[in-house]
């Protein structure tokens, strides 16, 4: 039964986050929202903070798992813009990301939220730079990327993008279009013959030494 009303309180914490916002979450909205006593906040987890820094990371772990086995099959950049589309409609109906987002703006005024929501985060980072790294490595531009430092700007890049089409849907669409077209040129680098492919890498280096 303990462990029945602490996943309650998580997906509680989650729900209200999502349906309310950081500012109107407390522990009588959460516990509301689990159906349970409020005292029982304190009780599991001792605060609200530390109760929404583990639903962060309970969230996190939830979504990550359910990607994971499609992310390890990503075998070029088109193939992962293409799931990060798919996941852009889905995290954003199912209102994910603005638990994430919510977090985000918590943590700039309540720095005990900021090391979960961190953490959080590193779960999707972890996967990303994983994909990163086995599809950079068979292309000219593997040597010159970066996967662990691309892997955090493509996260941060997701979370903003999810966020920034709930006031410019257009513009956001836009954004992925024009990642497409990134994709796309990447994808023409990597069907070069041998000699070109030594060319284009020549030149990169050459401009990454000035």
């Amino acid at each position: 039964m303990s462990q029945e009303t602490k996943e309650k309180l998580l997906e509680g914490a989650l729900r209200t986050l999502t349906e309310q916002g950081i500012a109107k979450t407390s522990a009588r909205s959460i516990a509301a929202a689990a159906g349970v006593n409020q005292a029982l906040v304190f009780y599991h987890f001792g605060s609200v903070d530390e109760l929404l820094a583990a639903a962060c990371r309970h969230g996190a772990e939830q979504r990550v798992s359910r990607y994971r086995e499609r992310l390890g099959e990503i075998g070029t950049p088109a193939e992962l813009l293409a799931l990060g589309r798919e996941m852009h409609a889905e995290e954003r109906a199912g209102g994910h990301v603005a638990v994430l987002g919510q977090l985000l703006a918590g943590a700039q005024t309540q720095p005990r939220l900021a090391p979960a929501t961190a953490a959080g985060l590193e779960l999707w980072i972890a996967e990303i730079e994983t994909v990163l790294v086995r599809v950079l490595a068979a292309s000219p531009l593997g040597e010159f990327a970066d996967p662990v430092g691309l892997a955090r700007a493509v996260a941060a890049s997701f979370v903003g993008l999810e966020l920034y089409e709930g006031v410019d849907p257009g513009g956001a669409e836009r954004a992925l279009a024009a990642l497409e077209q990134l994709t796309a040129l990447a994808a023409a680098l990597d069907e070069l013959g041998p000699v070109a492919q030594r060319a284009v890498r020549h030149k990169l280096r050459r401009s990454a030494r000035r």
